[in-house]
């Protein structure tokens, strides 16, 4: 009983020692960073760099100024500048025909929102077929490679016109014969092929180790995908997922061949009725104001990720 009382104030004394030296080391930082004062030669050089940032700063907007002046100009000059300003930048037509155009693009972002959820699932369960390693999971794998492998390879306005034109004509029961429906059907058949890679590609960039230590913690193997893999796979390949859903927003375009009024559809039209093209100046206009944002957010996510990578390299 006395050798316990002595050991537990020998445990105190030496916590209270701890305690105290931790607090004396962080007094001496504290005072060590509020009286850091950088050298002469340190100021010299964050002026140096902060100057020629500035430096650059100018050099790449007076270039980007005169690249796009020298372009301007070249196109002003060309002798058929006349006729293009008539019939791409009439003014007038493009105030008349933006609100019907501004409606038709409604649709396009209706099936780009649809076209998405449904891919991502689609995509994802591609993915988690094609890399489990169940052998009875065999003929399902078959399945999904062929499925990628095919869909990949033809292009998506085809795919569109088969699955537009040759899917009503099954007359199967419960067919959709919306047109931008159809449409939808087929962008997510082809896209859900590329994504479903992605997702592969994510899937696999997850280290074994994590896989195997979720396991050692008890963790079923639903768990580990759910709780461990999955979101590392996702997070490592949310930029090119970005990518590929800008290209989709874009390609919503071609259901415009099936006859539902989107955006290029109506430009079609109102360019073809008063034959001027500036509609689709505007139709173009509309499609650039949705992906510009998404690329930059893109881009800004790639970057994160690459300062990520670097960061854990460090280590």
């Amino acid at each position: 009983m006395e050798h316990e009382t002595t050991a537990e104030l020998n445990q105190q004394a030496n916590q209270q020692a701890n305690d105290r030296a931790d607090k004396q080391d962080h007094e001496r930082d504290e005072r060590a960073d509020a009286d850091y004062r950088p050298s002469a030669r340190q100021q010299e050089r964050e002026r140096f760099r902060r100057a020629r940032k500035r430096r650059n700063s100018v050099i790449a907007a007076l270039c980007t100024l005169a690249g796009l002046l020298a372009v301007g100009a070249a196109a002003v000059a060309s002798p058929g500048w006349d006729r293009v300003h008539s019939l791409f930048l009439n003014g007038a037509e493009f105030r008349k025909t933006l609100p019907a155009i501004l409606d038709g693009f409604w649709l396009n972002i209706q099936m780009f929102l649809v076209a998405e959820v449904l891919i991502l699932a689609l995509g994802l369960l591609i993915a988690l077929v094609r890399v489990t390693r169940a052998p009875g999971l065999q003929p399902l794998r078959l399945a999904a490679t062929l499925y990628v492998d095919v869909f990949r390879g033809v292009p998506t306005l085809l795919l569109v016109f088969l699955v537009g034109f040759g899917l009503p004509a099954l007359q199967l029961q419960g067919t959709p014969s919306q047109p931008w429906v159809l449409g939808v059907i087929a962008l997510v058949l082809s896209y859900a092929a590329y994504v479903g890679e992605v997702f592969r590609a994510g899937l696999n960039s997850v280290h074994p180790a994590q896989r195997n230590a979720a396991r050692a913690l008890g963790l079923s193997e639903t768990q580990t995908l759910r709780r461990v893999v999955l979101p590392q796979a996702v997070r490592n390949v949310l930029p090119p997922l970005l990518n590929d859903f800008i290209a989709l927003q874009k390609d919503t375009a071609l259901v415009a061949v099936l006859g539902p009024l989107e955006a290029l559809r109506v430009a079609q039209i109102k360019a073809d009725y008063a034959f001027n093209y500036t509609p689709y100046l505007g139709a173009a206009l509309l499609f650039i104001a949705v992906t510009i944002p998404l690329t930059r957010y893109a881009d800004r996510l790639q970057r994160r990720s690459a300062l990520r990578t670097w960061a854990e390299a460090g280590q």
